[in-house]
């Protein structure tokens, strides 16, 4: 019984840490200029945006990127001292079990079974408060950058609009990519957010 709590552990933090950082590696991965390739003209009309890289490029981007890493170590600060506790208290427990009759171990086991739920509602609630946390910082980026795709999207006379992503390579004077990067660090470069808090949310109605 005991190993189901050992296993808590730090699992739980890594796993808050992969959602946060999801915020910097996946817009990093969209499709890069093929150096060195020839190009074909320019097809008018035609225009190619990775608003996930825009984003993640962005001085507003960079900075979501650290506000996030803050949120996850204040949690991973929050979490680390309840799992050591328990991890510790669960290794007494089994170490004590020879000296303990059957009645006194299921107890002192029932109460650490208790406290293992516990937290693991905790880790599972504050993995869901980063990632809405996190989901909501880049709406808002997403919302600054919209106008701004509008706005060049109009200017070059675009017919359509690509996601870059989706294309393996495309002629950078079709990309406007960076040219969405300067609109957004001119419009904004950060603003205050902190992390979602799910458990005192209003009932829905």
């Amino acid at each position: 019984m005991t190993k189901q709590f050992l296993a808590l552990g730090a699992a739980s933090v890594i796993a808050v840490a992969v959602i946060a950082s999801a915020a910097q590696a996946a817009p990093a991965a969209a499709a890069a200029p093929a150096a060195g390739v020839a190009q074909g003209p320019a097809i008018p009309g035609l225009c190619v945006l990775s608003a996930d890289q825009a984003i993640a490029t962005s001085t507003v981007g960079k900075y979501v990127g650290g506000r996030m890493n803050q949120i996850v170590a204040q949690v991973k600060a929050e979490l680390t001292p309840e799992e050591t506790s328990l991890t510790n208290d669960a290794k007494a427990l089994d170490a004590a079990r020879s000296t303990l009759d059957a009645a006194a171990f299921q107890t002192r086991a029932q109460a650490l079974q208790v406290r293992a739920n516990n937290l693991r509602q905790k880790q599972e609630l504050r993995q869901r408060e980063v990632s809405e946390t996190q989901k909501k910082a880049v709406n808002r980026i997403a919302q600054e950058l919209e106008p701004i795709a509008r706005q060049l999207y109009q200017q070059k006379r675009c017919s359509a609009l690509l996601d870059k992503g989706s294309v393996m390579m495309v002629n950078p004077q079709m990309d406007m990519t960076n040219e969405v990067v300067a609109g957004l660090n001119a419009r904004i470069q950060q603003f205050a957010f902190d992390r979602e808090r799910l458990d005192t949310a209003a009932p829905a109605r």
